[in-house]
């Protein structure tokens, strides 16, 4: 793996490349944000914004959301993968919001991953986003983007890799980092086709070396 130097030598390109990368799941409020990132698990942000304005018009609070009835919210969400599961969740959830949190989305960690469909990415991602509150979220580009460029182990965990981000990176640029990761790995260094030949970061990258060298035979 790279050293802590390297990692924030690497950070900074990223953040120079994409100054202003930024949560791209709309929302007005942090109950708003919570249900989009929800729907968002192995779907894209784009096909979430499309089907959030028309759910949140209808059903604007957890109370609201809480008593509709399932097939109703389904209607609502049934462009995106994983509907009818999403949908039983964000309806249990909006009742947990209600039944043990007077209606407020929670500021904790541990709070929040009670909530139904709320794992530990969900959570930071609120954590970060809502409140500002310090957090890394390691989804497939934060995952892959440190992989690629050796930050962390190539066969590390979702959760080793967040614990690797998180001691080579100082505290209060992690919220900004895990978005900057996000828009490097989905407008850059692309699953299928990463921009090897004019990324700035290919002095540091092997994988970018190996497949720029693979390209050439």
């Amino acid at each position: 793996m790279i050293s802590k130097e390297k990692t924030m030598e690497a950070i900074g390109v990223m953040m120079e490349m994409f100054p202003e990368a930024v949560g791209e799941l709309s929302h007005r409020n942090s109950f708003e944000l919570l249900i989009a990132v929800i729907l968002s698990a192995q779907a894209t942000d784009v096909s979430v914004n499309k089907v959030t304005p028309e759910l949140f018009a209808a059903y604007p609070t957890p109370k609201d959301l809480a008593q509709a009835p399932l097939e109703d919210i389904i209607q609502h969400i049934k462009t995106i993968g994983l509907y009818r599961n999403k949908g039983k969740n964000i309806k249990a959830c909006s009742q947990m919001l209600l039944d043990e949190f007077e209606g407020e989305v929670p500021k904790t960690h541990e709070e929040l991953m009670r909530l139904p469909g709320v794992g530990r990415k969900t959570a930071n991602v609120v954590l970060g986003d809502a409140f500002n509150i310090p957090a890394i979220a390691v989804d497939t580009h934060v995952e892959r983007v440190s992989k690629r460029l050796r930050i962390a182990k190539q066969k590390a965990t979702v959760l080793e890799v967040e614990e690797t981000l998180m001691r080579k990176i100082p505290k209060d640029l992690w919220v900004k980092t895990h978005h900057t990761m996000i828009f490097f790995g989905r407008y850059h260094c692309l699953a299928r086709s990463p921009k090897c030949s004019d990324c700035p970061l290919l002095y540091m990258c092997q994988e970018g070396k190996n497949r720029m060298k693979s390209n050439e035979k």
